[in-house]
């Protein structure tokens, strides 16, 4: 099981995260690309960052929000959400290619990713954009009771994707993240945690909010690298991983 982490969403001077201390216990590195965070020289950083520790580089692309974070909704025209993404994928791979390497996968942030998970429009422009820039490139995508019909639709496009499952949200009964408005959103320990990733990994279900069993298909894990206790999370999760 492979752990991936939202890296190089700090802006200028502002820094968000611990990406130096957590990427040593990570695979992928879902970087920001400019567009609901992180900046030129963060992402160049990052990408050095994740090539020293030999991690696997995936570009985060989001709405254009820096000032909500990318986790806010906004309404983009299909020909735009693609010039969007494909402008976002784009840039980050040409600091990767000075550097000697490539993209390997593409992880939409936050919001986008969301509604890509809920309208099937979304999820066709996410798709069709992976296609016409990166199609050696996998989409990765939420593990959902319905991964069956996202991954026909992949098929259709002629991309592959990976499943994902999140080891520090909550879940609701019909298999989505629980909305972090919500108390209980954010796993807080790194127990809760360990029991949510050991239960993915053994039995591929989550425990939802309310207790009922949600079956998923994970093939990756994320990690969060924002969170004050993301250091030994991370540390943990590698440990459980390789235990399992």
């Amino acid at each position: 099981m492979k752990l991936n982490c939202d890296m190089g969403e700090s802006f200028g001077t502002w820094t968000k995260g611990m990406d130096s201390e957590v990427m040593p216990y990570i695979d992928m590195a879902n970087i920001a690309c400019g567009f609901h965070a992180s900046d030129p020289l963060t992402m160049e950083r990052t990408v050095k960052m994740a090539l020293a520790q030999d991690v696997t580089i995936g570009a985060h692309p989001g709405y254009p929000d820096l000032l909500g974070f990318g986790r806010r909704e906004l309404e983009c025209h299909p020909e735009d959400l693609k010039a969007i993404l494909v402008y976002q994928m784009g840039a980050l791979d040409g600091i990767c290619q000075v550097h000697g390497t490539a993209i390997q996968y593409v992880k939409p942030h936050g919001a986008l990713y969301n509604k890509m998970m809920v309208d099937n429009t979304t999820l066709s422009v996410v798709m069709s954009a992976v296609r016409s820039y990166a199609p050696h490139c996998p989409l990765v995508v939420m593990a959902t009771p319905e991964w069956e019909q996202v991954k026909d639709r992949a098929d259709e496009y002629g991309i592959e994707v990976w499943f994902e499952a999140f080891s520090d949200r909550a879940y609701s009964d019909e298999g989505r993240l629980v909305k972090r408005s919500v108390r209980g959103a954010v796993h807080e320990t790194t127990e809760a945690i360990e029991q949510q990733v050991t239960q993915i990994i053994q039995e591929g279900t989550v425990t939802s909010i309310s207790g009922k069993r949600i079956p998923i298909k994970a093939d990756t894990i994320c990690i969060h690298g924002d969170s004050y206790h993301a250091v030994d999370a991370a540390r943990h999760m590698r440990q459980v991983v390789e235990s399992l």
